[in-house]
Parts: structure tokens; sequence; C-alpha cells
């Protein structure tokens, strides 16, 4: 296919998303999200370090999708549900973190270290936290809760509750949304290279978020094409990742028995948290799609 018939193409899409409200774009993004939880299941529970990670990426898409049409989609319904989802998070998110960090331990930079400092608590500690994740996703109570969730965006209180009154027009919408989420971004990494370690970790989860938003309006909608918001979503996933392998970087190192560091520790991190400030600036001074 011709790239003048991409674009006509991508024209297209836009143009049927444009006829989109907010209630039927938050189901697409949320049903894509559940679809994806339903596909990475079977492969999380062999030990596909790769699965797991989808379906945290699964999970995180639909939350930021809740929080971000909040006034249309949020009701009592989804507050349980979402501590279901908290729930089955926690032994998702630890798997995935002992992923991560085996992973660095692997590599050669790291590798002589690791065997020194850490042994084999890593790999018993991997092998734990993946036997409680299975438990957790081969439970009734993971079957339930994918059900609800798909009961609840096709037919829950939120969805009567958004016909029964008159809803801000998709497109106006979202453009004042992403630029409060731009703004409150921003606002959150002032002086980032001096805040501690939990409000990185909060600015990551923040920037995670306002890149899978972006990601959905213009690849699941899709209500804008993807070139439009590339100025915002490059350094939103910059800074994403930069933070999160400074944190990865962190824990490996507190894994160690005597609190030594790991080979070239100092300047990895100062290298990381350049990358963060950087692209903190460049996302600063994007232009909201």
């Amino acid at each position: 296919m011709s790239v003048r018939s991409n674009e006509a193409s991508g024209r297209r899409r836009v143009t049927a998303a444009a006829g989109l409200d907010c209630g039927a774009a938050f189901q697409k993004i949320a049903l894509g999200a559940v679809s994806g939880i339903k596909a990475h299941h079977a492969g999380a529970c062999a030990g596909d370090a790769e699965a797991v990670h989808q379906i945290r990426v699964a999970i995180t898409r639909l939350r930021a999708a809740v929080l971000f049409f909040a006034p249309v989609v949020a009701d009592a319904e989804w507050l349980r549900l979402k501590q279901e989802i908290r729930w089955l998070n926690g032994p998702l998110g630890n798997a995935r973190d002992s992923d991560v960090v085996a992973e660095y331990a692997r590599r050669k930079k790291y590798r002589a270290w690791a065997r020194a400092m850490i042994g084999e608590q890593l790999q018993q500690r991997q092998l734990q936290d993946h036997r409680r994740l299975v438990r957790c996703l081969r439970s009734a109570r993971t079957q339930r809760l994918i059900t609800a969730l798909v009961r609840w965006t096709k037919a829950g209180t939120w969805l009567k509750r958004h016909k029964s009154k008159d809803v801000e027009p998709l497109p106006s919408y979202c453009e004042s949304e992403l630029h409060r989420w731009h703004a409150r971004l921003v606002r959150k990494g002032k002086r980032l290279e001096k805040l501690g370690e939990e409000r990185r970790h909060r600015l990551r989860i923040r920037a995670k978020r306002f890149r899978y938003v972006i990601e959905a309006l213009t690849e699941t909608v899709p209500l804008w094409s993807r070139g439009k918001c590339r100025d915002l979503h490059r350094p939103a996933k910059r800074l994403q990742r930069a933070l999160g392998d400074m944190r990865d970087l962190e824990r490996l190192a507190d894994l160690a028995s005597d609190g030594k560091r790991p080979p070239g520790y100092r300047h990895q991190r100062k290298e990381l948290l350049g990358a963060a400030i950087a692209a903190y600036r460049d996302l600063k001074h994007a232009e909201v799609c």
C-alpha cells in the first residue's frame, strides 16, 4: 500500500472516530485492555515474563482510561472493581519486578557482582513470585474479575447515566483533559533532580498513564493521527523509561548483602537521571494535541 493510501486510510479512521462520544471511546479502550489480559493469561501462567508484562500494561491502560474519562464512567461498581484489580496487580507487580531485576543480574556488566553479592536468593524469589502469581491468575476470583470488567464496560450503571445527560463532545473533552494531565505532569516533575524515590515513582506512573492515554486516543479509538501527538508522546515515553530503569537499577543494588553497589552504579544512575531530566524538558515544551 502506498504512503498516500495509508494517509487516506488514517484520515478515514480519524473521521470515523470523531463521531464517537466519550462513552463509546472509553468502551473501545477498556474492552481492548481486557482482551489483552485474556490474550496473555495462558502465557503468564506458563511463566512467560513478557506475558506478565503485557497483562500489567493492559491493566495500566484500563486504569488510565478510567481516570481520563472519570466524569463519565466512574461509579460505585468501579470502586469495587478497582479493589479487585489492586489485589491482582500485587502478585503481577512482584513477578514483574523479579523478572526485571533478574534480567539486570544476567547482564555481562553485573553478572559477577550478582553471583557474589546476591547468590541464589534472586532466582528463588523469582520462582516464588511466579508461583504466587499463577495461583492468583488461575483462581476463580480472577475469572470473576475479568467477567465483571466486561459486563461493567458494556452495560454498567455508568452507561445509563452517561446516556441520560448531555456530554461534552469527544474531541473537545480529550483536548481539555490532555491539557490538564500535561500541566499536572509538568508541575509534579519540577526539580526532578531533587525528587525522592517515592515522588519519582509517582511521577513515572503519571508519565506512563499519560503515554498510554495518548496511545489509546491515536491508535485504539483513533481520534487523532499518530503524528499529531508525536512530540507529546515521545518525551512522556522517554521519561517513563528512564525513571523505570533508574528504579530497577536501585532495586538491584538494594539486594546486595553488604551494601556494595553494582559496577558503574553511580555513573549509570547519573546518566539515567540526566535522560529523565532531558525528557521532562522536552515534555514541558511540547504542545498538546
